[in-house]
């Protein structure tokens, strides 16, 4: 080892160069650099790729849309499976429109002691309470006719709080229908029946077409009470119909009037002692005066009218003539009598059997007819009237009035 040693000793290394080991430290590549350049590199690549990608989907969607755009434009309905009225039946099944007043088509499924289930659409249903199901009183739906199966139209009229289901009506459609009737009614200046169901000061009200109208006292023909009315029908005519104002004004005089003078000769009405004359009395039918002449009051003479009739009394009367031009029509309770002087001793049996006895006398009338039509056949053959085979003579000549015979002179027939 010490001859080793000794060996080395004089030996002499060159000194090492800084500058070289500077460059070598600037050969050296840190790999950490490199790590971070390939990411980068990596990085970029694949944005590259993600854009290009993103741009391919947006073309290929537009390209579709346009597509889209062109079938609508020019053959919207082609791959349809169903009609726009498919289409319109879906949306009433499955979707309403529950604002107020909106009408909707609904079917009763169910009925309790207070109202009905309606089904509206397939997933909602609504109630219609007893109350709104007619525009009359009742007590039970099944009074109106409502019964599980019931369809119609019903109008929106609330909401359940409680549950958020929807209250129908089918009263509110009737009400508008009814005022409507009700207009028409009165353009045609027809007689309808009302029935009397409550009274006040002024006059009684009437149920006409389900609305209640009023009758004032001046307009009732016959002079009873308004306890009398009560639950009683009359016929009624329209004075004004205003629904905005909610008027319904009627009249019982109008329609007494319209109906019995509209009656032929020989028939039978109502009327009401308005004045006694020494010649005989004035009578109300219905808004036109009659004179009941002193002669035709009864069989029987009559020496003072006021121990037979008073002003306001209710009596029945047949009408003898009319004359429409001059506005005279003469009356007759002696043509009613069952017996000679029963409008004197008995008039409430005159007026039980009136209809009767008018009757009869209508028939001697219908004889006495025929048979001067007979004789105008047999004097004037050349008049052209025929019998047929029931023994009915053909039309009217001049030489008879058309309106028939004065029933005034026509004695009643005596009994055998």
């Amino acid at each position: 080892m010490g001859s080793l040693a000794h060996q080395f000793v004089g030996l002499k290394c060159s000194p090492i160069s800084t500058t070289r080991i500077v460059q070598s430290k600037k050969n050296i590549v840190n790999p950490i650099i490199i790590v971070h350049r390939k990411q980068k590199i990596v990085s970029r690549a694949g944005a590259v790729a993600t854009t290009n990608a993103e741009t391919r989907e947006r073309i290929k969607l537009k390209e579709m849309f346009e597509q889209a755009y062109e079938r609508c434009r020019t053959a919207p309905m082609e791959g349809v499976a169903f009609t726009v009225e498919d289409f319109h039946s879906a949306l009433e099944k499955y979707d309403f429109d529950s604002e107020m007043g909106t009408k909707v088509k609904g079917t009763v499924f169910s009925v309790d002691a207070n109202g009905a289930l309606v089904e509206i659409t397939a997933k909602s249903s609504a109630y219609l309470p007893v109350q709104e199901a007619s525009i009359h009183s009742i007590k039970h739906v099944e009074e109106a006719g409502i019964f599980p199966g019931f369809r119609d139209e019903f109008v929106v009229v609330g909401e359940n709080e409680a549950d958020d289901s929807v209250i129908l009506s089918l009263r509110s459609i009737q009400y508008d229908l009814a005022w409507e009737r009700c207009r028409q009614l009165q353009a045609e200046d027809v007689v309808v029946k009302g029935k009397v169901v409550s009274a006040n000061k002024g006059g009684v009200v009437a149920l006409v077409e389900g609305l209640r109208g009023f009758i004032p006292f001046s307009q009732i023909f016959s002079k009873s009470t308004a306890e009398e009315l009560l639950e009683k029908e009359l016929p009624l005519k329209f004075v004004e119909v205003d629904q905005e104002q909610t008027r319904l004004i009627l009249s019982n005089r109008k329609a007494m009037a319209d109906s019995q003078t509209q009656l032929g000769i020989g028939s039978v009405v109502l009327g009401i002692v308005q004045s006694l004359k020494p010649y005989g009395a004035f009578i109300d039918i219905g808004g036109v005066n009659g004179l009941l002449h002193v002669s035709q009051i009864s069989h029987d003479r009559v020496s003072d009218i006021s121990t037979i009739l008073q002003p306001g009394d209710s009596l029945k009367v047949m009408i003898l003539s009319h004359d429409r031009e001059r506005g005279r029509v003469s009356l007759s309770t002696k043509k009613l009598e069952p017996t000679p002087g029963d409008m004197i001793r008995n008039p409430k049996l005159v007026f039980e059997k009136a209809e009767a006895m008018a009757q009869t006398f209508r028939q001697r009338i219908a004889q006495a007819e025929a048979m001067a039509r007979a004789d105008i056949l047999k004097f004037q053959p050349e008049s052209g009237l025929t019998l047929n085979s029931d023994g009915i003579l053909g039309s009217l000549t001049s030489e008879l009035p058309a309106e028939g015979l004065d029933l005034s002179v026509i004695f009643p027939a005596e009994e055998s």
